[in-house]
């Protein structure tokens, strides 16, 4: 299995170990023909890119992609900040920006009260045990289907990580708006019959990293184990084996920049 982009990755403009060039070097050297930086989003409290830091940290990334000659990506991992659906990349960003993930993550700016205490208790049940509410999983899932609706969201991380939704419903919006679905090669995030049946619906795939890490860039072996276990078919996946992935933030620089 040859992977042909690394999609998710940190440096130290986050939560990251390593610098932007370090990364892009480690790529390079494991023969990964395209990396992206993914820094957490403007809205993180504790490991968010922050606003003043954006034109340096997209030069950086400019000039590993000089220095390796290999394609580096300039990107974020947003935050779904609440039910209304807004993420914290604006449309003035999306000029300097090349890939849009996002994800739900709990120390982030949340719009409501409302947004807040279900991202709270979400976080508590899920590593605490309990069955969320049907009202908890409604909002959720209507969370994640405004932002994807809303915004040309490339990769959805790591669905229901300290979270929950309905994975089915949030799946058919991706597959209808053009939307990945990651799996992720650092933690497990859907089960076994969850991803089962996310894969009904036709969506599609991309295994990334999620690299904090040199050590661990390219390392997506727990998401292909899961893939093989369950029995989806790697053809499935966006990149892998050549493939290149076709991302919304793109198509929408396209037709509206």
């Amino acid at each position: 299995m040859i992977l042909t982009g690394d999609y998710h990755t940190h440096t130290v403009y986050s939560d990251g170990e390593n610098t932007i060039s370090e990364n892009a070097a480690c790529a390079k050297e494991l023969g990964i023909g395209t990396i992206a930086i993914t820094e957490h989003g403007f809205t993180h409290l504790v490991f968010g890119l922050r606003r003043k830091q954006k034109e340096e940290y997209v030069r950086e990334i400019h000039r590993a992609r000089d220095e390796t000659g290999i394609n580096v990506l300039v990107g974020i991992e947003g935050n779904v900040c609440g039910l209304a659906g807004r993420s914290d990349l604006k449309e003035e960003d999306y000029a300097d920006f090349d890939i849009f993930l996002a994800g739900f993550h709990l120390m982030s700016q949340h719009d409501t009260p409302r947004d807040f205490f279900n991202s709270t208790r979400g976080y508590f049940k899920y590593h605490w045990g309990g069955k969320p509410s049907a009202r908890l999983v409604a909002d959720t899932t209507r969370s994640y289907i405004n932002a994807i609706q809303k915004n040309p969201i490339d990769v959805i991380t790591h669905l229901n990580y300290e979270c929950f939704a309905d994975a089915v419903e949030v799946a058919k919006c991706c597959r209808d708006e053009g939307t990945y679905i990651e799996i992720s090669g650092k933690k497990p995030h859907l089960s076994d019959e969850e991803l089962v049946a996310v894969a009904e619906t036709g969506v599609r795939f991309l295994v990334n990293s999620d690299a904090h890490s040199v050590t661990r860039i390219g390392d997506v072996a727990i998401a292909l184990e899961q893939l093989q276990r369950v029995g989806i078919p790697f053809d499935r996946v966006d990149n892998i084996e050549g493939r290149v992935p076709v991302f919304r933030l793109a198509q929408y620089k396209e037709r509206h920049l």
